[in-house]
């Protein structure tokens, strides 16, 4: 047998290198006084559970459509006035500071170029002026509340 490594030959590596695979080992280290040999084995990266998710079918995906467009337009009857949309997606907050009075609540007088609310979208505080001039209709979303891009979050008439 040929030394490989001082007094280790190369079946006893071959050997240290089955325990490995064969204890999903990822690394062993073998010291002899101030020698020693490591050898790796493949990385095992636990597998993740997550659950199955599958494409909507071409009827479900019709229903889910027609299930929004309804809902679209139930809340289009119920709203009359300006909508207040969103234009980024971020984080609503009514007012400047928790210890802040909100900028506005439902009632108030608004004019076009007044700050209404702040969008929080990655760690910058966007103040977002009223586009309208008119009165505080309804609050649809809460402080502190994640919005998505073009989401009503008021109404103004």
């Amino acid at each position: 047998m040929e030394k490989i490594y001082g007094q280790i030959d190369l079946e006893t590596i071959e050997k240290l290198a089955d325990i490995i695979n064969r204890k999903e080992l990822s690394e062993l280290t073998i010291s002899n006084g101030d020698k020693s040999i490591t050898l790796k084995g493949k990385k095992c990266i636990p597998a993740m559970h997550m659950p199955l998710v599958t494409a909507p079918s071409a009827q479900n995906q019709t229903s889910i459509e027609s299930t929004l467009a309804e809902s679209e337009a139930s809340m289009a009857e119920e709203v009359s006035g300006k909508i207040v949309r969103s234009p980024i997606v971020g984080t609503f907050y009514s007012a400047p500071s928790p210890d802040k009075l909100p900028f506005v609540k439902t009632g108030d007088e608004v004019k076009k170029g007044d700050v209404i609310m702040i969008i929080e979208s990655m760690k910058l505080m966007n103040e977002i002026q009223s586009e309208y001039d008119g009165t505080v209709e309804q609050i649809l979303v809460s402080d502190g509340q994640a919005v998505e891009f073009d989401q009503p979050i008021m109404v103004i008439k």
